[in-house]
């Protein structure tokens, strides 16, 4: 991972900085949480997504000197506690994707650590930010939007979450999208992304969306489009990717045909209600069967994120760009101009990661 190699190389001497981070742990994170040690950071590790966790990660980074708290399927009451002692360690920044520490703060008593500012990486925590910040609430430092940045949304966002999700089933299940009718839950740039790759892979895709201007775009991008009600129960695969919670609920559980395969690709691992699902029984390694109302449905990846949890994520030459992005987003953070910003939601400057992008391209 050249990019990232480079971002680590210009890292500064971080001796004082206390860097928690609530992000997936998983092996492509190593060089960079590292390379982070080596220039002499303090870290506490936590995890965005329990069902994310590669066990082997946390025990090599823990043996490097990082403070640890998650494990692979941890529970909410630890995934609670892991947020709690990340920040009793008093941590002076943060580098999150989902904002759970950031919401733990804000919900927290004043006489909480002394963080001079964060990053967020995800649309879901991006959204969770908002609404702090509407409802009064955004803890008092600056926090970076790195969800937003061309070289996040416009290539791992758009492209390459749909086609290594797409990948894991295929490798999990054996099973073609030639003939399969795909319905995407959700038109923003993760969704077009998978009902992109699905249609190049064969299968007759249509979308869910409830932004009337979202739908539009996705009739122009020729998929049919309405709302999940009237479109659940065609779907051979449905596909949930939209970062908020429920969006798959028990009433349209009950719409599903006979044999429908549900997946998640958004960031939350609760976008499908799976409890609506009732007793679940695996049937091959990462698909589970359930019998509802005399149907059967099956669950891919237990309903977490796909791509992560029964695949590898992206592929390493075009993670090393956003991981380089993530890392030159988190330098900035730590520099005396992103402490003097006043408390808020700010975008991820272009003098950040432009240089990320100048020898991405130049590559």
């Amino acid at each position: 991972m050249p990019l990232t190699e480079e971002e680590i190389r210009l890292l500064p001497d971080l001796r004082g900085v206390r860097l928690a981070c609530s992000i997936h742990l998983e092996p492509k994170t190593v060089p960079s949480l590292e390379g982070l040690i080596d220039r002499g950071a303090a870290l506490f590790l936590t995890t965005c997504n329990p069902a994310t966790v590669r066990d082997e990660v946390v025990d090599r980074l823990k043996a490097r000197g990082a403070g640890t708290h998650a494990w692979n399927g941890m529970g909410a009451v630890d995934a609670a506690e892991a947020v709690r002692r990340a920040l009793t360690w008093k941590p002076t920044h943060l580098w999150e994707m989902g904002a759970s520490l950031t919401s733990a703060l804000a919900a927290a008593e004043p006489g909480g650590p002394a963080v001079a500012a964060g990053m967020e990486c995800t649309g879901s925590g991006i959204a969770r930010l908002r609404a702090l910040s509407a409802g009064g609430r955004f803890p008092g430092f600056p926090i970076y939007n790195c969800d937003d940045i061309p070289i996040k949304e416009g290539l791992h966002n758009r492209y390459l979450v749909g086609q290594t999700a797409w990948h894991a089933f295929t490798e999990r299940t054996r099973l073609g999208l030639h003939r399969k009718r795909v319905l995407v839950v959700g038109y923003g740039l993760v969704g077009r992304g998978v009902a992109l790759s699905a249609r190049s892979l064969g299968a007759a895709v249509s979308v869910a969306e409830r932004d009337p201007a979202r739908a539009l775009e996705a009739r122009y991008d020729g998929f049919p489009a309405g709302s999940l009600e009237e479109l659940a129960g065609a779907a051979d695969i449905l596909v949930t990717a939209t970062g908020a919670r429920s969006v798959v609920s028990a009433r349209h559980v009950s719409l599903l045909s006979d044999g429908c395969f549900l997946m998640n690709v958004g960031h939350t691992d609760d976008e499908i209600d799976v409890e609506a699902l009732g007793p679940r029984r695996e049937v091959i390694p990462f698909v589970e069967e359930a019998r509802v109302g005399g149907r059967i449905v099956y669950l891919f990846a237990r309903g977490s994120m796909a791509n992560l949890v029964a695949g590898q994520g992206d592929t390493l030459n075009s993670f090393d760009i956003t991981m380089a992005a993530m890392l030159a987003g988190v330098r900035y953070t730590l520099s005396d101009e992103a402490r003097s910003r006043p408390p808020g939601l700010h975008p991820l400057p272009r003098s950040a990661w432009e240089g990320v992008a100048a020898r991405a391209a130049a590559g």
